[in-house]
């Protein structure tokens, strides 16, 4: 007997466990997003309210309805919960329902239902990853490797899925990592000392070219680089300025404030080693004045980017650039 195929399956039962999976999914994320940054380990301890410590139980964790239900404020303790943790859950049920519906749903409908999980799987994994590193690359300026280089792996191990060749996303991973790193980290960082753009940039375009080729990975850029551009113009038509995350400079100004308590004979080789990071890191210092000099996560867009490509198809998208 023949397996499932997708048409086969009641579309409308896969669309609700697709935006409940989604939801679920999403409220891990904000774990993800707290911790990881912080050094803290995303499975222990469980769940708990950031502001008192107060364990969370799981009938006030039901994503998005228990924000609405408390007002938007922790029932433990009565802190304001941020507007982030309903917004990344609802991002979750979304990208999960779009990842069904324009992916999935866009295969034969004689597939396989092992090869059709399969698809889902991989590219809603790559969803949450991207969403996950967007918003602590916005909060932190920092993309954490877990992400892009587990990206970048899933994307080769996947390859076959998306009918692409294994050579075809390593060139990709090559390409894209490159066209960043050699550029605004190994030739900035020889003309001006340090580098341009962190390293994270360039690893995310690693992960775009894994999926998508290297005419992905440039596709990835260009797009990245438009959005990114009008949105800094947008911030600086409306507030006036660019500014640091608050974060970022807390960051900073505890690394300095633990520089000058290094002042022992015994603590040389630790106040160098902190020393040569400073001068190393893209943020170890304050940006310089005007908005030429600002820093803007760039990070983002090229997620943004990454998505839009996911969704759209990458040769949706280079059909619609050659004209075809």
């Amino acid at each position: 007997m023949p397996p499932l195929a997708l048409g086969e399956l009641p579309p409308d039962m896969l669309r609700v466990f697709a935006v409940a999976f989604g939801l679920v999914w999403g409220s891990f994320l904000n774990v993800v997003i707290y911790r990881v940054p912080r050094g803290m380990s995303v499975s222990r301890p469980a769940s708990h309210c950031p502001a008192c410590g107060q364990p969370i139980r799981a009938w006030n964790n039901i994503p998005v309805v228990s924000f609405l239900l408390m007002r938007g404020r922790a029932r433990c303790c009565g802190a304001r919960v941020s507007w982030r943790y309903p917004a990344v859950e609802l991002l979750g049920g979304l990208l999960s329902w779009a990842v069904l519906e324009v992916i999935v749903f866009g295969l034969a409908q004689r597939t396989p239902w092992y090869h059709a999980l399969a698809v889902y799987g991989a590219s809603f994994a790559l969803a949450l990853g991207l969403v996950a590193a967007a918003f602590i690359d916005l909060e932190h300026m920092i993309v954490p490797d877990s992400v892009s280089l587990g990206g970048t792996v899933l994307g080769l191990a996947t390859f076959s899925l998306r009918d692409l060749r294994f050579v075809d996303c390593a060139l990709g991973a090559l390409v894209g990592f490159v066209v960043v790193w050699l550029p605004f980290d190994f030739l900035y960082k020889r003309v001006r000392g340090k580098a341009g753009m962190g390293l994270g940039d360039a690893k995310l375009l690693m992960l775009a070219g894994a999926w998508f080729g290297w005419s992905g990975a440039l596709l990835v850029l260009g797009a990245g680089a438009v959005q990114g551009s009008l949105a800094t113009l947008a911030v600086l038509m409306v507030r006036g300025k660019l500014e640091e995350p608050e974060a970022v400079r807390a960051e900073r100004a505890a690394l300095h404030a633990e520089l000058e308590t290094l002042t022992g004979e015994d603590q040389k080789e630790e106040r160098e080693a902190l020393e040569r990071e400073l001068a190393e890191d893209p943020l170890g210092d304050e940006p310089e004045s005007g908005a030429g000099r600002a820093r803007v996560a760039f990070g983002p867009f090229l997620i943004l980017a990454t998505l839009e490509l996911l969704l759209l198809g990458r040769e949706r998208v280079l059909g619609w650039l050659s004209g075809e």
